[in-house]
């Protein structure tokens, strides 16, 4: 799957693993780039969704038309499928994500890890 990013400043910290390591530390940096890879592998947002890695969940509100994907206990990587609906059969052919970055978005604040 294609994965486009929201903005210059997500696209670069993924495009340097070892300033993420650096930024975040080691584990936290290998958990990212984990999802990150899982995304990648897969041919269709509908299969992503399927394996269930991450514990891949729509979302609501500011994030409305997003999942978000599991990288910590309260971390979480928000990323948003292209395509024309959310109805499965859209997902099916989705090949395309944007990733939006990496958030703590619990306990109603918006606190970016990778904004």
């Amino acid at each position: 799957m294609r994965i486009r990013y929201d903005n210059s400043k997500i696209e670069k910290a993924f495009s340097d693993l070892r300033q993420m390591q650096k930024a975040h530390g080691k584990d936290f940096a290998k958990q990212i780039v984990k999802r990150y890879s899982e995304i990648e592998a897969m041919p269709y947002f509908s299969e992503y969704l399927n394996l269930g890695l991450g514990k891949p969940h729509s979302l609501e509100g500011v994030f409305s038309g997003c999942y978000g994907l599991s990288v910590t206990g309260n971390v979480r990587m928000v990323i948003e499928p292209v395509c024309d609906d959310l109805s499965p059969e859209s997902l099916k052919n989705c090949d395309e994500v944007i990733l939006k970055g990496v958030v703590d978005y619990h306990g109603q604040k918006y606190e970016w890890i990778i904004p």
